[in-house]
This record gives C-alpha cells, structure tokens and sequence, in this order.
C-alpha cells in the first residue's frame, strides 16, 4: 500500500455501527441494556400518584358528604322535636293533609282538638288529642280500621318519651283503655289510649308514627 493510499483510509470517518460512535448500542449515549431513563420513570410514578389522589378523592368525598349530611340530619330532626316540645300541642286541627298521611279520621264533632307533628330521620310522628262523643269515638276507631272492641281496660300504650314530648298524663284513678293498632310499612302505626271515665264523652289520646 503507497503512502496516499494509508492517508486516504485513515481521513475516513467512523461508521454508524462501529464501537464507540454515539449511535452504536452500548454507547455512552443512551441507557445501558436499553432500560428506561430515570426521567421516565420518575414521569410514571408521578402519573400513578396522580391517579390514586383523584380515585381517593372521587371515593373520599362522596361518603365523607353522606356522613356529614346524616349527622346534620340526625341534629335537625332532633332540634325540630325538642322545638316542638317545647311550644306545646297547638289548639286546633291538623290539617286534611296530615290527618291523611297520619291516617287520623278525627270525627267532625270532636271538641278541644290539639295537634302537633314532629319529623325527624328515623320517623315522622302526630299527636293528636280530643274530646268527641259515644258514637264520635265508634267513628274514628272504625275510620282507621280497628273498632271498639279491640281497646283493652286499664291499657295505656302511650310510651314515656311520648309523654315527655307531650305533657299528657295518664294517672290512677281514670278509667283508661288502649290499643296499638299497627299497618304495613309505609302507613302509620297508631298507639291509642282513651279516657273512657264519661263513657258518652271520651277523650281521645293518639301518637300515629310513619317510617319514612
């Protein structure tokens, strides 16, 4: 080989593929073994972070409102009863609306009606207290689909938190009769005591509560 001949292959540039060139596998330029680069990893660990904040949050803040909505509901319905204790039954008559939801057939010559309603998240409740006649009390039991008959002496059905919401009292020495007469979920469920001391003039007692 003359001396022109060893200039010309040594000015020749590497090729692509030859050791050392940048493009060559296992070059400098790029991971060894092909792996990926640590600023792709660290872009895909940060994609799945993301994720799992937005599936915690979409998860997370639903139930944390539902919480939160039934406690205040548990606290509305409570403030509205200890409301109405206080203000007392109310003289006069539950509206037609209510007496038909509570199923309360209040006969039309009943005097002294008094009424109020509470609501709250387990259930809603009426109570209702009245003077009628005889036959006036034969209306309304039959009216709710029980009758006389089922009213039990010296009964009283009315509970004692009832009782503290409404003031009534059922002492000794009155002639009481009750009866509990129950309806398939969602129709109320009445618990009834009667002062039956003037047979022809009878006070009426009801708490009639809905299940929502």
């Amino acid at each position: 080989m003359t001396a022109a001949e060893q200039n010309i292959v040594r000015s020749q540039p590497p090729s692509s593929g030859s050791p050392g060139s940048p493009g060559a596998p296992g070059s400098s330029g790029s991971p060894a073994g092909g792996g990926t680069p640590p600023q792709d990893r660290r872009r895909v660990i940060r994609r799945r972070l993301i994720t799992l904040t937005i599936i915690v949050l979409l998860i997370g803040i639903p139930a944390g409102y539902l919480v939160i909505s039934a406690g205040q509901s548990r606290r509305s319905g409570k403030d509205k009863e200890a409301e109405a204790a206080a203000q007392g039954l109310r003289e006069d008559w539950p509206s037609g609306m209510q007496r038909r939801i509570f199923e309360l057939p209040v006969p039309g010559n009943a005097t002294g009606v008094q009424y109020y309603e509470t609501n709250n998240w387990k259930a809603s409740r009426m109570y209702v207290k009245f003077r009628t006649t005889s036959a006036g009390l034969d209306r309304f039991l039959s009216g709710m689909g029980t009758g006389r008959a089922a009213l039990e002496t010296g009964k009283v059905t009315i509970g004692a938190r009832d009782l503290k919401i409404t003031g009534w009292y059922f002492g000794p020495g009155v002639d009481w009769a009750g009866t509990v007469h129950k309806n398939k979920d969602p129709r109320p469920t009445q618990n009834i005591t009667v002062n039956m001391t003037d047979p022809a003039a009878p006070v009426v007692y009801v708490v009639s509560a809905a299940t929502p």
